[in-house]
């Protein structure tokens, strides 16, 4: 039931997460074919080369045992280290072609993934129940249809390969030893390129099952997806209330601000907008508190209190309130009308005073 509800795609950061556990993807089956065709390309190139080592060690060897009436142990020591020198001095190109390409080949699947968690104990590992379940896994009957298959093919091409060169071993007996080696090993060549044909796409089948199995392991709940959401971006209940007590803090603030204000005009309980104006620092007016609704009535109460000149505009209060900020001055299409209201404002307050 747990893996039926897994519709989802995972997440950047499940997939992050993932990696750190060392859990990349890779198939193994593409690294192995591609070391399988290098292998033997290089062993082609330099085969020449590791021929005539075997030959010098062979003809220096038998000099040597020539010369010696006697097998001593220092003896046996010598011709145990000439004959692995000749073998590190002939495998050793190899060898380090294959090391580079299984290191190439891995790193570009995994994108050179690197992590401790791999070599980590596990009770799983070693988990008789775990292994069970591994055992009779649908990536084990995979696994076990991929080896049958690859037995099969190899078992077949060398069957058909040795058939067709037995028909022909009566011919060798004719030609030299040298050119029976070139010919048996264009033959060998040649069989080992028909089995790599074969697993080359094998490897591609394997690539693309194993991309599946990958991405289906991956795959998420909905509830893991929620879950994950408030882990990395918070409850969003939370983060609601915060909000919620973010924008009754800057109201607050805002209402503060309303005693300083020289005018309010309102439309006429819908809308309320505190306009300050300082002749002698500000450019132009300024929005100090703007509001609706419930904060057009605390707006025009405070002014009320304070005394604050309150004038009634419905166009001029619904627009300024649409299109400026608090603590931002007001555009210049409304300097005309703003400016009017003023004089009209300060006009009031010299008669009266």
């Amino acid at each position: 039931m747990a893996e039926s509800n897994k519709t989802e795609k995972a997440t950047p950061k499940k997939r992050q997460d993932e990696r750190k556990k060392g859990n990349a993807f890779q198939s193994k089956d593409v690294i192995s074919i591609v070391v399988l065709i290098i292998s033997f390309y290089a062993i082609n190139k330099v085969g020449g080369f590791i021929v005539r080592q075997v030959y010098y060690l062979y003809l220096d060897q038998l000099e040597r045992v020539a010369s010696v009436y006697q097998l001593t142990p220092p003896v046996l020591f010598s011709i145990l280290v000439g004959g692995l020198k000749v073998f590190f001095i002939s495998a050793l190109p190899v060898m380090v072609i294959i090391a580079v390409t299984v290191i190439l080949m891995t790193g570009v699947q995994t994108r050179f993934l690197i992590s401790g968690d791999l070599i980590k104990f596990k009770y799983s590992r070693i988990s008789i129940i775990q292994g069970t379940k591994r055992l009779f896994s649908l990536r084990s009957a995979v696994e076990l249809v991929k080896s049958i298959i690859k037995i099969s093919v190899i078992i077949f091409i060398i069957y058909i390969n040795f058939k067709n060169l037995l028909s022909i071993t009566p011919q060798l007996l004719d030609v030299g030893i040298p050119e029976t080696i070139v010919f048996l090993k264009d033959k060998i060549l040649a069989m080992v390129f028909s089995i790599c044909l074969i697993f080359v796409a094998v490897a591609i089948l394997d690539y693309l099952y194993q991309w599946y199995d990958y991405e289906t392991k991956l795959k998420m709940s909905k509830q893991e997806v929620k879950d994950e959401y408030k882990q990395t971006e918070g409850d969003p209940f939370i983060k609601g209330k915060i909000k919620e007590k973010q924008q009754r803090m800057s109201m607050n603030r805002m209402i503060q601000q309303v005693p300083t204000a020289d005018v309010i005009i309102r439309n006429p309980t819908h809308f309320a907008v505190a306009l300050k104006y300082n002749i002698d620092k500000d450019l132009a007016p300024i929005v100090v508190a703007k509001g609706q609704d419930y904060m057009a009535a605390r707006i025009i109460r405070v002014a009320e209190e304070h005394k604050i000149s309150i004038v009634e505009n419905r166009p001029l209060a619904r627009s300024l309130y649409e299109l400026v900020d608090v603590n931002d001055y007001i555009p210049v299409e409304f300097y005309q009308t703003v400016a009017e209201l003023m004089a009209w404002i300060y006009g009031e307050r010299k008669g009266k005073s």
